[in-house]
């Protein structure tokens, strides 16, 4: 897919107003030249979150969150990025940029988004026709009404049934094929995928069919469930089914319970728990953990009670720990031998079943529970061993106090990481400090500097490049020029632009602390003190380098330690350290 030009994204938030954008959605308080608001993204009783005009930037002083315009459309409408992008566009009356062969894998895939769909309803209207499929699901209680909520199905048994429904075009048969709806014999021939199954449709977030699951009904076929292909459209490792339904069904979703198979789904649907989705034949993904964070700060996992439902648990759990961002909880159910979500909730209905889910065990007690199940406490080597386990995996949890809390759990239980606490008898007092000393040294240059690129980006406009100051040993330098050069280049990005742009960065977070305040003055002010900053820093550098020069003169005893070149250098260097000295006395 063509990347969207930096350029448009600019402009694009540069024209949307996120106050607006926002405020259509949470209510929000004006205070002072911001707006604040309890935050959409977890549960907080005074507001903590705000959204600055001037910037087009949120954060949440709670939680952490923050971002664009774009950005919050994707975590509170729970969109993809295109799809964000397009909503703001149509706003702002603005055409995505694409080119031919984009627009051409567009009018692709849009074709293919129709061929899936033809078979989905052929599947739903075969189901009427049949009465065994009809039988098996009168069997497993499957009400119409949840039928057609989840646009059930039937492939008719045979090997062409739906190539000679749909297939009848050429062009509609290749679309067919891509999509994984064909198989291919040794000898060349073409027929249906799934035959005499019933057929679960699975849509994306925008409730658009890409794939099918299909159960058999004759009980000695195999395999008992066959999903679609891995396709363009897609990837079992990054859906879940059952998560169009459950955004359908629920405004605000304080939950997802993740389970292991479509009927679990339906069943649980039926009875009014309208929170479940499952994976689709693989274990839980990195980008699983990522979805369904996105849609609720609480997950459940349920899974069997036995050595394979903990294996599946454990690579659950290895998924999520490196989301478990400060508000998120992860929770793990462990179902009694033969029993599944769906003859559980059948048999005790949708209280009974939010009974064990109060029940289930926290992430933090599982994960020390798991990784010392073979371990002998008892002993300084089994503590030992827990603690080699533990510690690699606790690293990958993000700073908060989640992850300071599993790191201290671990010392509680081991004692790794603890103090050595020997008797102090004697406390040596404190040198009272010299009247007129400062308390706390006063902040940088660097980041002076760039909290003020932060507060409006376009004040980088007129500095000039190419910067010296690069070239100067001080932490942060080599992000201020990052920083100013990405916005000479794309003079109309903004706040949270900027913030985007470094995510990837490990001063990110700093980044998003330092967008997050407010400095006093007016435009004319912040030019001026970024201008006398940068300033500052190319003097810090002109005598960095001319200290340097000298240095190696003095260690050598001779001018000639310097080439003609640098002994030119030096000179010009001193003549415009001592022009500044001049200027400013």
């Amino acid at each position: 897919m063509a990347r969207i030009p930096d350029a448009f994204i600019d402009d694009l938030l540069a024209r949307t107003d996120i106050v607006e954008v926002i405020g259509t959605r949470v209510p929000l308080k004006k205070q002072g030249k911001e707006y604040s608001a309890r935050c959409p993204f977890h549960d907080e009783r005074s507001p903590s979150f705000t959204v600055s005009p001037t910037k087009q930037f949120y954060h949440c002083f709670g939680c952490g969150v923050h971002g664009t315009a774009i950005s919050f459309l994707m975590n509170y409408d729970r969109l993809e990025f295109l799809d964000a992008v397009d909503e703001l566009a149509k706003r702002a009356g603005m055409e995505v940029p694409r080119d031919t062969q984009q627009r051409n894998e567009n009018g692709d895939t849009r074709d293919v988004y129709a061929a899936l769909e033809a078979a989905a309803k052929f599947f739903h209207r075969q189901l009427a026709g049949s009465d065994k499929a009809r039988s098996y699901l009168d069997g497993r209680a499957v009400d119409a009404e949840t039928r057609e909520r989840f646009a059930i199905g039937y492939a008719p048994d045979g090997y062409s049934a739906l190539k000679d429904a749909l297939g009848t075009d050429e062009r509609r048969m290749k679309l067919l094929d891509r999509a994984g709806l064909f198989s291919k014999s040794d000898n060349g021939r073409v027929y249906d995928k799934f035959r005499d199954r019933v057929m679960f449709p699975i849509h994306d977030r925008r409730g658009r069919v890409i794939a099918f699951g299909g159960r058999v009904l004759d009980p000695e076929d195999s395999p008992k469930y066959l999903n679609s292909p891995e396709t363009a459209l897609f990837h079992k490792g990054r859906e879940l089914y059952g998560m169009w339904q459950v955004r359908q069904a629920n405004s605000k979703i304080e939950r997802l319970i993740v389970v292991e198979g479509y009927m679990d789904v339906v069943a649980l649907f039926q009875h009014g728990v309208t929170q479940a989705v499952a994976t689709l034949g693989t274990a839980t993904t990195p980008d699983h953990a990522e979805l369904l964070f996105r849609n609720a700060p609480d997950v459940y996992f349920c899974f069997d009670g036995d050595a394979a439902g903990r294996r599946a648990a454990t690579r659950a759990m290895e998924s999520v720990l490196p989301r478990m961002k400060d508000g998120r909880q992860a929770f793990f159910l462990f179902l009694p031998d033969g029993e599944d979500p769906d003859t559980l909730v059948r048999h005790e209905g949708a209280s009974g079943f939010d009974a064990r889910l109060r029940q289930a065990t926290p992430l933090s007690e599982f994960f020390f529970a798991e990784l010392s199940a073979d371990v002998n406490l008892s002993t300084l080597d089994g503590k030992a061993r827990l603690a080699e386990r533990a510690k690699p995996m606790l690293a990958q949890i993000p700073d908060g106090a989640f992850g300071d809390l599993m790191k201290q759990r671990l010392t509680e239980i081991t004692g790794v990481g603890a103090r050595a606490s020997a008797p102090q008898t004697h406390v040596p007092m404190q040198r009272p400090r010299p009247t007129g000393t400062a308390p706390a040294p006063k902040q940088s240059l660097v980041r002076s500097a760039i909290a003020l690129l932060l507060q409006r980006p376009s004040l980088a406009a007129e500095i000039p490049i190419p910067l010296r100051f690069t070239a100067l040993e001080q932490p942060g330098v080599g992000l201020l020029a990052d920083m100013l050069q990405l916005v000479q280049e794309r003079p109309e990005i903004t706040t949270g632009g900027l913030i985007d742009h470094f995510a990837d960065r490990e001063e990110h977070a700093a980044l998003q602390k330092l967008a997050s305040h407010t400095i006093p003055g007016d435009e004319a002010s912040w030019r001026k003190a970024l201008s006398d900053a940068i300033a500052q820093l190319e003097q810090m550098t002109i005598k960095q380098r001319v200290e340097a020069l000298n240095t190696r003169i003095r260690d050598a005893g001779s001018m000639s330690a310097l080439s003609p070149e640098e002994r030119e250098e030096l000179r010009s260097l001193q003549l415009q350290a001592g022009a500044v000295r001049a200027s400013g006395s």
